[in-house]
C-alpha cells in the first residue's frame, strides 16, 4: 500500500480542535489495514518514542522496526482513538483496540492514552501508557495490579 501523508494539505500543527480532531481520525485510519509506510512518513526523522514499559527509542528506522514487530503480533487489529486535548504543539487522545495474538489466537483488548507533541505537522514526540487483556476477561484491580 502507497504511503498516505499524515497530514495532506500542509506541513503544520493542528491549530484547532476540529483539525486535532480530523488528524487523530486519520492516524487511526492508517491501522487498519497496517499502513507503516504512512505512519512512519507522519513522524518526523528524529522522533522519540515513550510507548509502556517499552525502553525509550529514536527515529523512523526504530519506529518502523516497532511497527512492523507490533503488526505481525497483532492480528486483526480494530482500533477507535477518540481526541481529548490540543494545547499549542501538544495533543492527546485515548484509545480502544482489540486483536487476536498471532502467537496465542488469544482475542486481546486494550486501552492507552497517548501524547503527542507536533513539528511541522508530524510527531515529534510519542508517549502511550496503556493496559492490555485477554477480550472478554472482567478484570478487577486487583487482578490489574498484579
Amino acid at each position: 500500500m502507497a504511503a498516505q501523508p499524515v497530514r495532506k494539505e500542509e506541513s503544520r500543527n493542528p491549530r484547532t480542535v476540529e483539525e486535532a480532531r480530523a488528524f487523530v481520525a486519520h492516524v487511526e485510519s492508517l491501522f487498519m489495514p497496517w499502513n507503516i509506510d504512512a505512519l512512519v512518513a507522519g513522524f518526523t526523522d528524529d522522533c522519540v518514542v515513550r510507548f509502556g514499559v517499552i525502553p525509550e527509542f529514536r527515529g523512523r528506522e526504530a519506529l518502523r522496526k516497532f511497527f512492523t514487530a507490533r503488526s505481525a503480533k497483532q492480528k486483526g487489529y480494530r482500533l477507535h482513538k477518540q481526541f481529548r486535548s490540543l494545547m499549542g504543539d501538544v495533543m492527546s487522545n485515548i484509545w480502544e483496540g482489540e486483536w487476536e495474538d498471532a502467537a496465542t489466537g488469544q482475542r486481546m483488548k486494550g486501552f492507552g492514552v497517548e501524547v503527542w507533541t507536533m513539528r511541522d505537522g508530524r510527531i515529534a514526540v510519542w508517549e502511550a501508557s496503556f493496559n492490555a487483556a485477554p477480550a472478554g476477561q472482567a478484570v478487577d484491580v486487583n487482578q490489574a495490579l498484579r
